[in-house]
Parts: C-alpha cells; sequence; structure tokens
C-alpha cells in the first residue's frame, strides 16, 4: 500500500464526511441564523430558544435526507470492500 493510495482513501472518506453532513449543518446555521435574528429584533436573550429549534432542524434534516445519506455511505464503503484486492497488491 503505497502513500499516494493511503492520501486517496483519506481524501475520499473527507469528502463523503463533508456531503453527509452538509445538509445537517446548513439547515441547522439557516434556522440558527432566523433565530438569532429573531432574538435581536425582539431583544429575547433566551437561551433554550437558540437550542432547541436547531435540535429541531437537524432531527428533520436527519429524517429527509437520511436515506440519501446512507446510501451515499454503503456505496463508498462497498466501493472500499470491493477494491481491497485490487489496492493491497
Amino acid at each position: 500500500m503505497s502513500a499516494d493510495l493511503v492520501i486517496q482513501l483519506a481524501q475520499e472518506a473527507l469528502m463523503v464526511v463533508l456531503i453527509v453532513s452538509a445538509p445537517m449543518l446548513g439547515l441547522g446555521l439557516t434556522v440558527g441564523l432566523m433565530v438569532s435574528v429573531f432574538q435581536a429584533t425582539t431583544s429575547i436573550q433566551e437561551q433554550t430558544l437558540a437550542f432547541i429549534p436547531k435540535i429541531i432542524a437537524v432531527f428533520v434534516a436527519i429524517l429527509i435526507f437520511g436515506p440519501w445519506m446512507l446510501s451515499l455511505m454503503v456505496e463508498y464503503f462497498s466501493g472500499i470492500f470491493v477494491n481491497i484486492p485490487i489496492r493491497i497488491t
């Protein structure tokens, strides 16, 4: 196993992690920004008001994008396991 192969596998793994986590992080960021703007305009400084909607948004993102994320991860790992004999030699 060469260093180039290890770097390529690590790069592919990081890309899959970024792509899989992007919907949850994006939706959490959007909801957090909306709650922050709401808090700034109404002068409400309640900590749970900022935290609870983000948790709900991430949970909804997991429910909506879950099958897509699972298929992407299964495709990546099956590709790794199929190519083990090819990559090691």
